[in-house]
C-alpha cells in the first residue's frame, strides 16, 4: 500500500500510511482449529489469534472458495447479496463465526439446510443444524442486504466499502473485507473467488483475477469476475464507478484489464502505458509473475488517501506516479503470492515493496539504493522512523508508518550489501518462489538469506527491523 501523498526527502520516498492449496499446512491448521468446548460438540474461535486484530478471521475451518452475488444501487447505496463459502471444517464444529460488521442477515444455511444465527459486533454466529465433523468439506450460504460503509482502523484511516460520487472504492487492508462480505477475514486463510457483480447499466464493476463474462440486460450490467489464485481476504475488491477500460493482452500471455476513471485519464494514461515493462523488469528480479491477469483501477476517490496493491489489480484513489506503480506492482510477488502470516510482519510486504522502488530508481537513472538509505540515515535520533521496529509495529495504529516502509527497505539494502548483489537477488527470487501463493515469516526470511549466503544475520536483522532506536553508523 502507498499513500497518495508522499512525505519526501532527499533521495527518497517515504511512506506514511498504507498498500488452491490442497490441504491447510500445519501451522495454518493449527490456528485454524482453535476452539473453545461447547456442549453442542465444539465452537470455532471468534479469531485467528492475531494480537493487532483479536477478532479478525475465525477458528475451526478454512475456506476454500468463495461464490459472492452482489447486487449494488449507486442512487440509493444500497447492496442485496449472496454469499456462498465452500469450507474445510478443521475440527469438529457444532458452531463458528463468520466475520460480517453491519448490514442486514435474512438468511442463513449450512450444506442447503437452514442454519441458526446471531450476531455478535462483527461477528456473524452461525449454528448448523448439525454438528459438522473434522475433515468435512461443508457449505455455508449467507443472504444479506443493507447500505454498506467503511470501517475505521487503530490509525484513523478508513477501509472496506467506501462510497464515492459514482459508485464505490472497495479496498479491505486490514480489516475492511467483513463490510461487504462474511467472510475468515485473516490473511491466514487464502481462498479462491468468484464475485458476480450487477450494476446500473453505464457503470462499471471492477474485482481481481481475469473477467469471465460481462452482460447487460434490463438496464442493468452484470460482471463475472474470477480469482484463480488463493487470495486473502484484504487483497479482494469490488470496486464499482464510471470507468474507461482498456484490455488487452501481453507478449507472454497476460491478461490486462485497466479501469480509470475518466476525470482521471489524461495523468493516468503515461503512467500505465509502462505496466508491462515494469512487470516484465521486477519478473527479471523477482522470479515469474504469480498471477495470469494483471492490471489497475484509477479511481476519483480524494478522501481515501491511499493506493492499494489489490491482487493482480492494484487500486489507485487517483491517477498514480511512477514510484507509485512500482510499489504497488512489487506487492504482487510480496504481500499478494508471498502473505504475511501475522500483522506483525507487516514489513515483508511494505519495505519490500519500498525497496523494489528504489532498485527501480537505481537501474533507470535515478538515485541509488544506497544513496536512498544514506538520506534516510542522515535524519537525526529523534526522528519517528527510528520510533519503533519494523518487525514489531506494537499495534494495529502503526502498521503504515514510515519505519515499515522506510526502515524495512534499509534492512534490505544493509542485507545486499553484506552478502552482494548477486546472492541479495537469490534471495528475494527464493523467497517468492518458495513461498509462491502461500505464506511467510520474518523468521523464515532470515533463514533463508543465512542458508543462501552462508552468513550469520541475526544480528544484522536484530539491528534494523528488531530495536527501536537509531543504529550505530553502519
Amino acid at each position: 500500500m502507498t499513500p497518495a501523498r508522499r512525505q519526501t526527502a532527499p533521495g527518497t520516498a517515504v511512506l506514511s500510511r498504507k498498500a488452491v492449496a490442497a490441504a491447510v499446512p500445519v501451522a495454518l491448521a493449527a490456528v485454524l482449529a482453535a476452539t473453545t468446548p461447547a456442549s453442542a460438540g465444539t465452537v470455532g474461535a471468534a479469531g485467528a489469534g492475531d494480537p493487532y486484530f483479536p477478532l479478525q478471521g475465525n477458528g475451526g475451518y478454512d475456506v476454500r472458495h468463495y461464490d459472492l452475488r452482489l447486487g449494488y444501487d449507486t442512487s440509493t447505496g444500497r447492496l442485496t447479496a449472496r454469499a456462498v463459502l465452500s469450507a474445510l471444517a478443521t475440527r469438529r464444529l457444532g458452531r463458528f463465526d463468520l466475520d460480517l460488521s453491519g448490514l442486514k442477515v435474512t438468511g442463513v444455511s449450512v450444506d442447503h439446510a437452514k442454519a441458526s444465527f446471531r450476531r455478535r459486533g462483527q461477528e456473524l454466529v452461525v449454528t448448523p443444524r448439525h454438528a459438522l465433523h473434522a475433515g468435512r468439506r461443508f457449505q455455508v450460504t449467507v443472504d444479506y442486504q443493507g447500505k454498506p460503509g467503511p470501517v475505521t482502523d487503530p490509525d484513523g484511516s478508513t477501509d472496506g466499502w467506501i462510497p464515492t460520487d459514482d459508485g464505490a472504492f472497495v479496498a479491505n487492508e486490514p480489516q475492511g473485507a467483513m463490510t461487504w462480505f462474511p467472510a475468515n477475514s485473516h490473511p491466514l486463510d487464502k481462498a479462491l473467488y468468484d464475485i458476480t457483480i450487477t450494476v446500473p447499466e453505464g457503470r462499471t464493476a471492477v474485482s481481481g483475477g481475469v473477467l469471465v463474462s460481462r452482460r447487460t440486460r434490463g438496464g442493468h450490467t452484470t460482471f463475472h469476475w474470477r480469482q484463480s489464485a488463493p487470495t486473502a481476504a484484504y487483497l479482494v475488491t469490488a470496486t464499482i464507478g464510471r470507468f474507461k477500460v482498456e484490455r488487452y493482452t501481453t507478449p507472454d500471455g497476460l491478461e490486462v484489464y485497466n479501469a480509470v476513471d475518466p476525470r482521471e485519464a489524461a495523468a493516468a494514461a503515461p503512467v500505465l502505458r509502462k505496466l508491462p515493462s515494469v512487470l516484465a523488469w521486477e519478473s527479471a528480479r523477482f522470479g515469474p509473475y504469480p498471477f495470469r491477469a494483471a492490471g489497475a483501477v484509477v479511481d476519483r476517490a480524494p478522501q481515501v488517501g491511499y493506493a492499494l496493491e489489490t491482487q493482480t489489480r492494484p487500486l489507485y484513489d487517483r491517477a498514480p506516479d511512477l514510484a507509485t506503480l512500482v510499489h504497488e506492482s512489487a506487492h504482487q510477488w510480496f504481500g499478494d503470492s508471498v502473505t504475511l502470516t501475522r500483522w506483525q510482519d507487516i514489513w515483508l510486504n511494505e519495505g519490500f515493496a519500498t525497496y523494489a522502488e528504489w532498485l527501480y530508481s537505481e537501474q533507470h537513472g535515478g538515485r541509488t539504493a544506497q544513496q536512498a538509505f544514506d538520506a534516510l540515515y542522515a535524519r537525526p535520533a529523534g526522528d519517528d522512523l527510528w520510533a519503533y521496529p519494523p518487525a514489531n509495529p506494537g499495534s494495529g495504529a502503526r502498521l503504515f508508518d514510515t519505519p515499515v516502509y522506510a526502515r524495512g527497505a534499509m534492512a534490505l539494502q544493509r542485507l545486499r550489501v553484506t552478502v552482494g548483489d548477486a546472492t541479495f537477488l537469490r534471495v528475494l527470487r527464493t523467497w517468492a518462489q518458495d513461498h509462491r501463493h502461500g505464506h511467510g515469516t520474518t523468521d523464515q526470511f532470515i533463514r533463508l538469506s543465512e542458508r543462501l549466503s552462508g552468513k550469520k544475520l541475526d544480528r544484522l536483522f536484530h539491528t534494523w527491523i528488531g530495536t527501536a532506536g537509531k543504529p550505530a553508523k553502519p
